[in-house]
């Protein structure tokens, strides 16, 4: 009867109404029960069972009553602790059933443990008790109700933290509050020496913040020396810091001193710097002026040769960054776009003068030090041209200081006079704004900034003192440190060449965006010879400071050649660091986040299909990322960009557009001067240019070679005689044949003017004015053959030329790609000739196989007897493209950055072909049984399988 009874009551309340003996089983029944909390039926349950409600089961070590707080399941917490429940049982992180209701917020769970005596002191693991989680979370509403039984509200956890360091990181204002009003120590260090306001600021809590200084914390620095200024900036916190100058103007001099920290990141501390003079402009000059200040400053240690030219230079560099942004952020602003005169230069403002006067006399050391040294190169060039040993040093500097020539700049360097005033004058103005102190390179110097300036401390730059003998003493001193036997120039040249660019970054903020300082061009015409004498003995130093010459084409012309001189990876890598793309960062990824990121082409019409996406699709968006997707096909990614390059760029050179003609040697084009047979000829042109650039800038080669004549016209190289033979090998003999011999007497009576054949109809055309009329002569030959080859190779087809550079420089500019020659160039743009088996065998890796594998070996004995357009075939099927990346097989890369090819071992089956996976240069080769079947199976694959493009 029992039995029935039991049935009964289970079917009508859908469960079992006995626990089961096993208590494991018990709990897990018990558990999802009091997840739901339905106490009716857990309490039925545990009625007259023998289950012990303290039983604890799992890793986390947590009984009922710990589900049931977690959850705030109350009515079956209240039930358990009715039935004898542990309340302060600590679970395997020492955490009680308080702790978990306080950190969750369950009010009513807490109140009920409280009542049933659990205890609020009690530590977890990391020393956290219930304030601390309360805090943790911004419970303010529930801190009120424990405080009464909290001992101590300074309790510390594990790291000495108290419930106010980690409300004050959270930033929970009430909560903060609320602990201060219940006796929180406010200035409380943890076991690190940070107090309240270190994680406030270190999180950009301004708001808690400003609670905590209102209430009388103290700044000061931590163990590790760092303040709650510091932590603001490190982490970009704008308003943070606001709030500390608001409290504590004093800490200005400190904010502008941290400019020096080698580990600050530029980017986040000029951000803070333009938030504070944008909310105050009264403080906007005085920022200004005092980082004119220290940037004078650093630039004054860093030519005194006694510093760290490392730190020192990038100091000044991140300082006069900084100061540049913000003028010019205040300069935008302030300055209508009509202000700017003819030449783009801004007539110098009193409080322009005034920002950037303070680094006058460190450029007017720059200048003593360029003339000290051009003293010694023209005097004794041979001296520079080996090292100068120590003994001559003194002999060297007191020559040069007393040579009559070196003039003024040179004659302040001595210690009984002084330099000249420097005056600052506005451009297109007579007025001038003199200096108010002499400049002395033997005295101290100082500035102060006035009250109606703003200012509320007096702020001191003190100059270098250059005497004769402290820069005697000074450049022995660093000899000695660096190495016994370095010369002057091997110390002083890194120094010089970070305050030349500093130089730079100033002149250039007080011009137009886009033209360079003509102060700053007078400058380097001035120092041309010595500049030129730095550089030739450290050209690493162009790379490294000059980047000013990819602005200005009147500079880089002076420099370009030994830019030329520098090893071509050198060149290369520095290419692509101010071009600003990079292998691993270059977009050429899957992206299918942004259906607007995806170049979708109709493979049916390749060249206009391109053509119109790459039209409507932004340059910047093509330079960032982008993915490539062949209409009715899965494959999207880098594999198939890759192909989309590889394949496109041969059908540009498809006779049917008439852009580019083949060569006399068969292998390279050039653009057909009979283009216009095409209306939109021109409109190809540009997208042709387009292409190539967007492939250089994006490090893909391409099947296509030009003739030696295109790529000089690409980088602004004359072209002469000999690129005539690659369109008319004979008629480049003939002009040869003319300069070697005497024409006096041939009677070949040429004159500067040649016929053409333009569509069938011949055209006189005139190689320069009046040219019908003049005769070629055994003297003007040298004009003629050069004109004659210009009109072939230029004038010909210049539309075509200049339509295909508007396109290219879209991508690539002209005053970066002018440092290459045009057999560089095209290494860059179409790889490497051949393709080398050695090198590929050698930068394979294998999966599932290994190099003694019967089917490796029969693989490369395949590719060693193989053509080189089956080669190209199989690269291709692979990787995507047909080329070899310029360094060769270990250069190859896949979708994430660098990727070797790789075979991989696959299940074979009769007929199986080889398969592919481009994006990470994998090829998957069945194991076949026989060398013929497995050579008959790659070609098959090779030839055919790079049609279309399918998910792997």
């Amino acid at each position: 009867m029992e039995f029935i009874k039991d049935l009964a009551a289970s079917l009508r309340r859908a469960r079992t109404v006995e626990l089961p003996q096993d208590e494991t089983s018990a709990f897990y029944m018990l558990m999802s029960m009091v997840i739901a909390n339905q106490y009716r039926s857990v309490s039925d349950l545990l009625g007259d069972s023998k289950y012990n409600v303290n039983y604890h089961h799992g890793r986390a070590n947590r009984n009922l009553l710990h589900i049931a707080a977690n959850c705030g399941s109350y009515e079956c917490l209240h039930l358990l602790m009715k039935k004898g429940a542990d309340v302060n049982h600590k679970d395997m992180s020492g955490c009680t059933a308080l702790h978990l209701a306080a950190r969750n917020g369950q009010r009513k769970c807490i109140m009920k443990l409280l009542e049933y005596k659990a205890d609020v002191n009690i530590r977890n693991n990391e020393g956290l008790t219930t304030i601390h989680w309360l805090a943790v979370n911004g419970r303010t509403e529930l801190l009120h109700d424990i405080f009464t039984y909290v001992q101590d509200v300074d309790v510390e956890d594990a790291q000495g933290q108290t419930a106010l360091h980690v409300a004050c990181q959270n930033g929970h204002k009430s909560t903060v509050l609320c602990l201060l009003d219940h006796g929180a120590d406010v200035n409380r260090p943890n076991h690190y020496g940070w107090v309240p306001l270190h994680f406030a600021c270190s999180h950009g809590q301004h708001d808690t913040a400003n609670i905590l200084l209102n209430k009388g914390a103290k700044f000061v620095p931590n163990r590790s020396n760092k303040t709650p200024m510091d932590l603001s900036v490190e982490g970009g916190y704008s308003e943070t810091c606001y709030i500390l100058l608001q409290y504590m103007p004093k800490l200005f001099d400190q904010l502008i001193s941290m400019v020096r920290k080698e580990t600050l990141k530029e980017a986040l501390y000029t951000k803070v710097l333009l938030f504070l003079i944008d909310k105050n402009r009264v403080m906007a000059d005085k920022v200004l002026i005092q980082l004119s200040k220290e940037a004078s400053s650093i630039g004054h240690s860093l030519l005194s040769v006694s510093s760290n030219v490392e730190t020192q230079v990038s100091s000044l560099l991140r300082c006069v960054n900084t100061l540049c942004t913000l003028y010019k952020s205040i300069s935008s602003s302030s300055t209508s776009p009509h202000s700017y005169a003819v030449n783009g230069v801004a007539p110098m403002s009193p409080k322009t003068a005034q920002i950037f006067k303070p680094l006058e006399m460190l450029w007017q050391l720059l200048d003593d030090w360029l003339n000290l040294l051009k003293m010694e190169f023209e005097r004794n060039p041979e001296n520079f041209k080996k090292e100068i040993s120590n003994g001559n040093l003194n002999s060297l500097v007191k020559e040069c200081l007393n040579d009559p020539h070196v003039g003024d700049s040179v004659d302040s360097i001595k210690e009984s006079k002084t330099v000249k005033d420097v005056s600052v004058e506005k451009v297109g103005t007579e007025e001038k704004v003199e200096k108010d102190e002499p400049k002395s390179m033997g005295a101290s110097v100082e500035w102060e900034i006035t009250p109606s300036e703003g200012a509320t401390t007096h702020h001191k730059v003190v100059a270098t003192k250059f005497t004769l003998a402290d820069m005697e003493e000074q450049l022995l001193k660093r000899l000695s440190l660096e190495q016994a036997d370095q010369d002057v120039v091997g110390v002083t040249l890194p120094r010089i060449c970070g305050v030349v660019q500093a130089f730079y970054t100033c002149c250039s903020c007080q011009v137009q965006q886009g033209m360079t300082s003509p102060r700053f061009i007078e400058f380097v015409w001035r120092h041309n010879h010595v500049l030129k004498a730095l550089v030739s003995r450290n050209p690493k130093v162009i790379f490294d400071h000059f980047h000013f010459l990819l602005e200005c084409p009147e500079l880089m012309s002076q420099f370009l050649y030994i830019i030329k001189a520098q090893p071509f990876e050198t060149r290369r890598r520095w290419f692509y660091e101010n071009l600003g793309s990079t292998p691993d960062e270059n977009g050429l990824i899957h992206s299918t986040l942004n259906q607007e990121d995806i170049l979708v082409v109709d493979r049916g019409r390749l060249f206009h299909s391109s053509c119109e996406r790459m039209l409507i699709m932004p340059t910047d968006k093509l330079k960032k990322a982008f993915s490539m997707k062949f209409t009715g096909e899965e494959g999207v990614g880098r594999g198939v960009v890759r192909e989309w390059f590889d394949i496109l760029s041969k059908e540009i050179l498809n006779p049917d557009y008439a852009l580019f003609t083949q060569s006399a040697d068969g292998c390279t084009f050039q653009p057909n001067s009979n283009s216009a047979i095409n209306p939109d000829h021109l409109n190809y042109f540009q997208f042709a240019g387009h292409i190539l650039g967007l492939a250089l800038y994006h490090q893909h080669l391409l099947s296509i070679y030009f003739t030696r004549s295109f790529y000089k016209h690409i980088l602004g190289i004359p072209v002469n005689y000999k690129d005539v033979a690659s369109i008319d090998p004979e008629y480049a003999k003939n002009l040869q044949w003319i300069l070697d011999h005497n024409i006096s007497n041939l009677g070949l009576d040429l004159t500067f003017s040649v016929e053409t054949d333009v569509f069938g109809k011949m055209q006189e055309v005139e190689l320069k004015p009046n040219g019908i009329m003049t005769q070629v002569t055994e003297e003007n030959k040298q004009e003629y053959v050069q004109l004659v080859t210009e009109l072939r190779m230029t004038r010909a087809i210049q539309p075509q030329i200049e339509s295909f550079l508007s396109g290219f420089h879209a991508f690539i500019p002209q005053s970066l790609v002018q440092m290459f020659d045009e057999f560089e160039l095209e290494l860059m743009l179409s790889g490497l000739p051949e393709i080398c088996v050695d090198d590929w065998k050698a930068n394979t890796d294998y999966n599932g196989y290994c190099e003694a594998s019967d089917i490796i070996k029969w693989f490369w004995e395949i590719l060693e007897d193989s053509n080189e357009h089956e080669r190209v075939q199989l690269l291709q099927f692979v990787t995507g493209s047909s080329r070899v990346p310029y360094g060769g097989f270990s250069k190859l890369t896949g979708g994430g950055g660098a990727q070797k090819f790789t075979i991989s071992s696959s299940p074979y089956t009769y007929q199986i072909l080889p398969t592919a996976s481009t994006c990470i240069n994998l090829l998957k080769l069945p194991e076949y049984p026989s060398k013929d079947e497995l050579q008959e199976r790659i070609r098959i694959a090779s030839s055919c399988g790079s049609l279309g493009y399918t998910t792997a």
